[in-house]
């Protein structure tokens, strides 16, 4: 399902004067994770860009190793 088929998914109803809308929760949940892949592609195509600026050089990216060191010198 994508944004746009949740967002038509929403029910809207009035309560004590106010309009709330309402999504079922498994919607809610894939909607969240929708979301969250979303972020996941932007900070790769953001890492992507910045580590062709550099060249390839992972640390003149600024990018560290799995121990959160610096990459060690080519």
């Amino acid at each position: 399902m994508s944004g746009l088929d949740f967002l038509q998914s929403v029910q809207f109803v009035t309560a004590k004067g106010k309009r709330l809308a309402v999504l079922d929760a498994e919607d809610w949940e894939a909607l969240i994770e929708w979301l969250e892949t979303l972020e996941d592609v932007h900070i790769a195509r953001q890492a992507s860009t910045e580590l062709k600026a550099a060249d390839g050089d992972r640390q003149r990216a600024g990018w560290k190793g799995r121990s959160g060191r610096a990459w060690p010198e080519r």
